[in-house]
């Protein structure tokens, strides 16, 4: 199935379920769109020579836009479109995909940017394996999670390439982000186990995961992130591509989104504008 067929039937499927379920909605052509971008073009062949797509799919929309996307049936709607026009096309998600809404005031009103990602194991092997918080053992081996990311703010990729990483105000810290809304320590990523976890450092605006305010947790691929409100994504996986420069713009898997990669892992200063 070529982009073309696979975006035409991507509508249809979620036009049908709309009618039925949430009559007079619609959803915007960008969507479809780049829906059926996110799953054509980030396609992968697994070890058995079947063609895999992404499990996680982001949706950041501007603050305007973002509380309509915000509602269970019409993502439901979405999310089982996506499946139903990955199997059409042959494709095959090696767990059951998840979708989520975040916002982003660069975002236009009437845009979307989407960020895709795996999760890396199945989900046989996440319930088998108590998390690091669950078993208390935090002080483990530090193993640094493989091929891991965040997106800053929709367009800053940022690599997670050590066990510790301290985010905030302070010039000290691994991610200096520079907004008056996040703290001088915020929060920190460490390693432990293979994973990520996010500790709040007794920020003033607070630490959120996927929209609940957190001390400690655990991340997952496509978790979305908010320190005080400046928005994060955590990924695994391959990063959106880069020309090799800081701020070279370059098309996203899914959408035109510019992005950059950081070329010196260990210290990064992003600042609002």
């Amino acid at each position: 199935m070529n982009l073309r067929d696979l975006e035409a039937r991507l509508q249809n499927l979620i036009e049908i379920d709309l009618l039925s379920v949430l009559p007079g909605r619609k959803v915007e052509d960008v969507i479809v769109q780049k829906l059926a971008a996110a799953i054509h073009q980030n396609t992968m062949t697994t070890d058995d020579g079947k063609t895999a797509v992404p499990d996680m799919y982001t949706l950041i929309m501007h603050p305007e836009t973002s509380p309509l996307w915000q509602n269970e049936k019409l993502l439901a709607i979405l999310l089982h479109s996506i499946t139903t026009v990955a199997q059409e096309a042959g494709f095959e998600f090696t767990i059951s995909p998840t979708i989520t809404v975040t916002s982003d005031e660069k975002v236009p009103v009437n845009d979307a940017q989407i960020v895709v990602s795996n999760r890396i194991e199945t989900m046989a092997e996440t319930n088998a394996s108590p998390s690091p918080l669950e078993t208390g053992n935090l002080n483990d081996s530090e193993k640094i999670p493989e091929n891991a990311f965040l997106i800053v703010e929709g367009v800053k990729v940022f690599p997670l390439t050590v066990p510790v990483v301290n985010m905030g105000r302070r010039l000290d810290n691994q991610l200096i982000i520079d907004d008056p809304r996040v703290s001088r320590n915020h929060a920190q990523l460490r390693a432990i186990k293979g994973r990520y976890v996010l500790f709040d450092l007794n920020s003033t605006g607070g630490t959120f995961v996927n929209g609940q305010r957190t001390s400690q947790s655990v991340l997952y691929p496509g978790d979305v992130i908010s320190l005080a409100g400046v928005a994060l994504i955590f990924g695994q996986d391959a990063p959106p591509p880069s020309a090799g420069t800081d701020t070279a713009s370059t098309p996203g898997a899914a959408s035109d989104r510019p992005t950059a990669l950081i070329k010196d892992h260990s210290t990064a200063k992003l600042k609002k504008k």
